[in-house]
């Protein structure tokens, strides 16, 4: 889609939100909360931003960019050089995160991560359900969305920023397993960790997260099943590609895309780290090695699909549909 930017608002310190619209008029495709769209920024970059705005509005899109310090060029340019009424390329919406309403909800956002919880926080109080939220930031003026989610309901709103000495209470939050209850979490890589440790207890399926980021070694243990060593599952392999019939060895040490890019055999991808999605494809034959960030762990034991951008196989031969 070529959508343009309506709207450039700041929400917090550091969080500008932008508002896309069709220049047409036309509606937008529907999305459900945990949904996020790839933009294609005029600078080459591809960056995903997670939808918070509202899901019964078909006639725009809302995105929210956080000014990362680190950046490598997307958020930098959204904050210091787009401008109203400029066109991007839109991709999109995939959800890899998707809403799953249980009679009991904990959601536990960091930051940034707020965006993805925020339509979830919605869809909770559309259905009457028993949920409480537990928002962490750097500071109160750096929290986005922070009045929209407490007009919503709050009394279920739990605000904790570090520069009062606020940190999210897990253990109140997380400190009892529940058989009934639902965790949603989005935000930095600690978070998820110690989110994840408070879970480890709890009923299998219950925790549910999203990362914007991948970890930054293969021995995190916050990194499930992600391996790189070369000697890792098999170590050369044959990837085929079902629509064209095009078979690829895949040497030691390389993941499926770039030995299909070797062989200039065009694939889709995006992050190249295993945490968008942009790139899974259908396994026809054969047995992954999953080493993404995105497949829940019942995904990886039926072993229907793969992240190709990071994955590699553990059979001599892989078919996938591509």
């Amino acid at each position: 889609m070529h959508l343009t930017v309506k709207q450039i608002r700041w929400e917090s310190d550091g969080v500008v939100s932008l508002t896309l619209v069709d220049p047409s008029g036309s509606e937008l495709p529907a999305w459900e909360p945990g949904a996020h769209v790839e933009a294609h920024l005029p600078t080459g970059l591809v960056r995903h931003y997670s939808l918070c705005g509202s899901v019964d509005d078909p006639t725009c899109y809302r995105v929210a960019v956080l000014r990362d310090r680190r950046s490598r060029g997307g958020s930098r340019f959204v904050h210091e050089d787009l401008r109203v009424g400029a066109r991007l390329d839109i991709r999109g919406p995939r959800n890899r995160f998707p809403f799953t309403p249980a009679a009991r909800v904990e959601f536990v956002a960091g930051g940034i991560g707020i965006t993805p919880i925020l339509p979830m926080v919605r869809e909770a109080v559309r259905r009457d359900l028993d949920w409480r939220l537990w928002y962490g930031g750097r500071t109160r003026s750096a929290m986005a969305f922070v009045d929209e989610l407490c007009a919503l309901d709050t009394g279920r709103v739990r605000l904790f920023p570090a520069d009062r000495d606020a940190f999210i209470d897990l253990d109140a939050a997380l400190g009892r397993p529940a058989d009934d209850t639902a965790v949603y979490c989005c935000g930095p890589e600690s978070l998820l960790r110690s989110v994840q440790d408070r879970c480890a207890g709890w009923p299998e399926g219950a925790l549910h997260y999203e990362r914007f980021v991948a970890p930054r070694t293969a021995e995190d243990p916050a990194a499930r099943g992600v391996q790189t060593a070369a000697g890792d599952g098999t170590d050369v392999f044959v990837v085929v590609a079902d629509s064209s019939g095009a078979e690829v060895k895949v040497p030691a040490g390389r993941s499926i895309l770039e030995a299909l890019e070797d062989a200039n055999v065009a694939a889709p991808f995006s992050c190249r780290e295993g945490i968008c999605g942009t790139c899974e494809v259908r396994v026809l034959e054969g047995i992954p090695d999953h080493r993404d960030l995105v497949l829940s762990d019942d995904e990886r034991r039926t072993g229907n699909s793969m992240m190709i951008c990071v994955s590699r196989a553990r059979s001599p031969r892989l078919v996938i549909e591509l």
